[in-house]
């Protein structure tokens, strides 16, 4: 099973709430669910969020959209990720952030499918950054389960464990 968590949070320090901010008026998280619901290569769709209060707008967005929503640790961001990825058993995990509306589902599938065709542990579209042939807004990145639960209990450092991915 692929599954994909996005990462989402009200409390951005440069433009608080901005997944929530209306375009035409629809949250600019709208758009992000429905344009991933066009990926072939996806299973199941959750947003994980935080515990903090302030989230609470984004598990309600999630609940009146029908998308499940996990909540976990603000700052922990891998603990986020693997205990939400443990609660649904996925082979797979594609790492998203909801400040990409505009995000394109062929590029999530074509990251997963040569994530699959390589047997590699982790893919992604951003690696190395600077000969990235993707423009900023399309970032995706794919792990396996064991992967990320080797992670979740190697990984120390608070910085690592804040952006979930730099240590592949």
């Amino acid at each position: 099973m692929v599954i994909a968590i996005i990462q989402a949070r009200m409390g951005s320090t440069r433009l608080p709430g901005k997944v929530l901010m209306e375009v035409n008026g629809r949250p600019l998280l709208a758009y992000q669910l429905d344009r991933i619901s066009k990926s072939k290569k996806l299973d199941k769709v959750i947003e994980a969020t935080s515990t903090l209060e302030r989230d609470n707008a984004i598990e309600n967005f999630c609940k009146d959209y029908g998308v499940d929503c996990y909540r976990g640790s603000e700052n922990d961001v891998m603990s986020r990720y693997y205990e939400c990825a443990k609660k649904y058993n996925p082979d797979t995990v594609v790492r998203m952030t909801a400040d990409c509306p505009l995000i394109d589902p062929e590029i999530i599938d074509k990251v997963v499918q040569k994530f699959e065709c390589d047997n590699v542990d982790y893919c992604g579209n951003t690696v190395p950054p600077e000969s990235s042939r993707f423009p900023d807004g399309s970032d995706v990145e794919v792990f396996s389960m064991k992967a990320l639960e080797r992670s979740n209990v190697e990984v120390k450092d608070t910085r690592l464990r804040e952006h979930v991915t730099f240590q592949f």
